[in-house]
């Protein structure tokens, strides 16, 4: 499969700390001390994978990167070049590209980014769907001010909202990384003509936009789908960010969050561990987070565990909550945790319950199933989803059926503790068996 990466940006935020150096050759030292320019990691990476055929759009200072990268035979790799001397808008090299791309599937990256990602996994997700379409998706420390991915039950994009758009109150934190498997079919079904592409008319030269003119119209045609990770993918724009990436890549981190590698989790129960509990919650308005349960869902997230929520939700069964007013009230967990900076990676709940006599019950969901806790089925399920090595994991909640599930996935467990007025004790508890962990 064919690679194409945009390579082209000035990197202005942060040519304070190299004034000197396009972004792509920035340099970032790993754990064993090697150091070397964020894409040729990159690159390095894709190789691993089997990805070879390489182009790079490249602008400013193209000739320091062709310099460094070559025909990218010492790397492993072929790469050709395609220098936008006149801009052409982030998508424009596409269409000068069509015929290099052909008719088959290619992955546009953006180097903008840091990344190291299992794309074989993803071009799998791709192909399942039949999209024309896949984009990376992932949950981030700050979904208020990002590009938010509205998707339906099996992942279809049905919305692309910017920070500037119109938000319903609760969402989901699914972000755009700037990761793509696209058919060329998504270029001709733009109507935008190749010829006219970074030519002059009504005076002005014609420039393509990646997300306005060539993604967004595919929302809610069935054809384009998310593709949820929790792998790196972070902006090093900023000196901040660049010192964050340098640290993550100094840690490890970068590496180890690629699904092709055992991950570890911290599973957590929802009611009673992250917000209040109030017995059976059947309206979002009784959803209040527990506080302090942010700050320790952070350390998770700088730790380089996955934070995987578990719940039991037999108010699904019993016919007292729809799933869609579930997932709306899940919106609101994700939202207010988004709000202070903390995200959860993965969400599993058990809608069975194995007594029956309710009234307005939903027959075919009242059994005996093998996901409610304290069996081990929606840690099970998310250890398939996410490569987890239950062994190394923790399953942490405020009851017994929690340890009970916990012990029963093969994972170490930890109860959290409260105080004799109720939960004010939980998210206390909760960190310190967190730093414990960690």
């Amino acid at each position: 499969m064919k690679t194409v990466i945009m390579a082209g940006g000035k990197g202005t935020r942060i040519s304070e700390l190299f004034p000197d150096i396009p972004k792509p050759l920035i340099p970032i030292k790993a754990a064993d001390g090697t150091e070397k320019p964020v894409l040729e990691w990159e690159i390095e990476s894709l190789r691993d994978q089997g990805f070879t055929e390489i182009m790079l759009t490249v602008s400013y200072m193209a000739d320091k990167i062709m310099d460094h990268f070559g025909d990218g035979s010492k790397f492993g790799v072929k790469i050709e070049y395609f220098v936008e001397e006149t801009p052409l808008g982030n998508a424009g090299a596409l269409f000068k590209l069509r015929d290099w791309l052909g008719e088959e599937d290619f992955l546009l990256l953006n180097a903008d980014a840091v990344f190291d990602v299992d794309f074989n996994r993803m071009v799998d997700y791709h192909r399942s769907h039949d999209a024309i379409v896949t984009l990376f998706t992932h949950p981030n420390s700050h979904p208020y001010d990002s590009g938010l991915i509205i998707a339906d039950e099996n992942h279809f994009v049905n919305a692309w909202l910017t920070k500037e758009d119109n938000r319903p109150i609760y969402y989901k934190n699914r972000v755009n990384a700037g990761l793509h498997v696209i058919n060329p079919k998504a270029l001709d079904m733009s109507g935008i003509e190749t010829a006219t592409v970074g030519t002059e008319v009504n005076g002005k030269i014609v420039k393509v936009d990646l997300d306005r003119q060539i993604l967004k119209p595919l929302c809610g045609t069935g054809k384009m789908v998310a593709y949820d990770s929790p792998e790196y993918v972070k902006d090093m724009g900023t000196p901040e960010r660049y010192h964050s990436v340098s640290r993550d890549f100094q840690n490890g981190v970068v590496k180890t969050k690629n699904l092709s590698h055992p991950q570890k989790a911290i599973f957590l129960d929802r009611d009673g561990t992250i917000n209040k509990y109030v017995g059976f919650l059947r309206d979002i308005n009784e959803f209040e987070l527990i506080d302090g349960v942010a700050e320790a869902i952070k350390r998770i997230n700088e730790s380089g565990y996955l934070c995987i929520v578990v719940t039991n939700q037999p108010v699904i069964a019993r016919g007292e909550v729809k799933v869609d007013e579930l997932d709306l009230i899940h919106n609101k967990m994700e939202t207010l945790l988004g709000k202070q900076g903390a995200y959860i990676d993965g969400l599993y709940y058990c809608p069975h319950h194995p007594h029956k006599g309710y009234e307005g019950e939903i027959p075919e969901l009242k059994f005996d199933c093998d996901c409610r806790k304290p069996k081990p089925g929606m840690l099970i399920q998310a250890a398939k989803d996410f490569n987890i090595d239950l062994g190394l994991s923790w399953m942490i909640g405020d009851g017994e059926n929690d340890v009970k599930a916990g012990i029963n996935a093969g994972c170490h467990t930890a109860l959290i503790g409260t105080d004799s007025f109720g939960q004010e004790k939980t998210a206390e508890s909760l960190l310190i068996i967190i730093e414990e962990i960690l």
